[in-house]
């Protein structure tokens, strides 16, 4: 792997980089055709697509009975792994549940209440490879949110990836279908004869996913549009080159898209890291996704001429994944405020975060954490604000409000106050 320097990209590699792209536009309109499909033709069409996209006669879409199976006949060290995920991920999500409140401002009694989203869908992808994670990750927060209804689509197979069934049995899903890609969104979203439409769909997902996401937000709430995976690494001298360049393989790994970056202040770093990259990505199973992902434009090894040109590269680059490896990793964290999941020092590798760490891993990508954070149970909760004025707190608003209604010419408003002390 090639290193290059920060100072020297020119415009079209500062755009690959910053401005990635997940391909939603590319599939739009073919999107578009399957979701009104979906929505018009139900189960048949599930069917039909699956048979098409997947190579799979799909008979019951609904296979809830399946993942209660696969968990009891898993392999006892698989589904200890599992349950020791979940629980990590459960005592995790629970710490972020809000309560409710309310407080007296001189005799306004205000507050806030939270309450769950009564139906979700989770997409679990599946595909070139299993993810029985993701359903980990979708299922659980929404259960601790309270969501009364979790359904999860996984893509058709002819024998689905029993993990992956266990994962989303021991997550606590009410349903479970084998339906995948783009259909399996609208399906979610409008509904078919064995599929309950949901409030809200939550997952990652390939770009035919994240564009049927994109086409039916507004007949469903979405969490946000995701593309594919990426890493950046910021390294300085103290970091191990063996470890950067383990998490750059392994996050190169999940997609030829992917996006695996590292920059450094220290040329005898960078060296040591595209070095490694190279002997590490030899001879692994998926070293083909590997060497695709890490040539493609939005990848590479980056020097910086300072830490700080290598801050405001990771501030500019806005990771779904952010790896500080370095002695001040607390400092250079505290200067990058948009990454969808930081993971500080040597030991604290991003496939640990994936799996069992505890924080969710279904994050923002494509610059998308300037402004979204990662899944969260706050993504399945509603708030209401409460009110309460007695007579005194109003007589105290009285003027400001009526003044304010009159400014805007909504006198009807400053009279519905008015009125009240006639």
């Amino acid at each position: 792997m090639n290193v290059r320097s920060v100072a020297d990209l020119g415009p079209d590699e500062r755009t690959a980089l910053f401005d990635r792209d997940a391909g939603v536009e590319s599939v739009r309109g073919d999107v578009r055709d399957i979701v009104d499909r979906v929505a018009e033709e139900g189960d048949v069409a599930l069917r039909e697509f699956a048979s098409e996209f997947d190579d799979v006669e799909v008979g019951n879409i609904d296979v809830t009975d399946e993942a209660e199976r696969a968990a009891a006949e898993v392999d006892d060290d698989v589904y200890g792994a599992i349950q020791t995920a979940a629980d990590n991920i459960r005592e995790f999500h629970e710490r972020q549940v809000p309560d409710d409140w309310r407080d007296d401002f001189d005799g306004r009694e205000l507050g806030r209440r939270y309450r769950p989203i009564e139906s979700v869908g989770v997409y679990a992808p599946g595909g070139t490879a299993a993810y029985p994670s993701s359903a980990l990750m979708g299922v659980i927060p929404a259960k601790v949110a309270g969501v009364e209804h979790v359904a999860v689509a996984t893509p058709p197979a002819d024998e689905i990836n029993p993990v992956t069934l266990a994962a989303i049995h021991v997550a606590g899903a009410d349903r479970v279908y084998q339906m995948g890609g783009a259909q399996a969104i609208g399906a979610l979203a409008y509904g078919t004869e064995t599929v309950d439409a949901v409030d809200k769909v939550v997952g990652p997902g390939n770009r035919w996913v994240t564009a049927a996401k994109a086409e039916v937000r507004g007949q469903v709430e979405i969490d946000f549009l995701a593309g594919p995976s990426e890493v950046l690494v910021v390294a300085d001298e103290t970091a191990n080159p063996a470890f950067v360049a383990a998490d750059m393989v392994a996050q190169a790994e999940h997609d030829p898209n992917a996006s695996v970056v590292t920059v450094t202040d220290e040329d005898e770093v960078a060296e040591a890291v595209a070095e490694e990259i190279d002997a590490q990505a030899s001879g692994r199973e998926r070293e083909d996704v590997i060497r695709e992902a890490l040539g493609n434009d939005a990848s590479g090894v980056f020097t910086a001429r300072s830490m700080s040109e290598a801050v405001l590269f990771a501030e500019e680059y806005a990771a779904e994944h952010l790896s500080i490896q370095a002695a001040d990793a607390d400092g250079i964290l505290d200067r990058i405020p948009s990454a969808g999941s930081a993971f500080l020092g040597s030991y604290s590798p991003v496939a640990a975060g994936d799996y069992a760490a505890g924080p969710n891993h279904v994050l923002p990508t494509g610059g998308e954490a300037r402004v979204f954070g990662g899944l969260s149970v706050d993504t399945f909760l509603r708030s209401t604000t409460v009110q309460r004025l007695d007579e005194g707190a109003l007589d105290d608003l009285h003027d400001t409000v009526t003044t304010l209604a009159e400014a805007e010419g909504l006198e009807a408003h400053a009279e519905s106050v008015r009125k009240r002390f006639e």
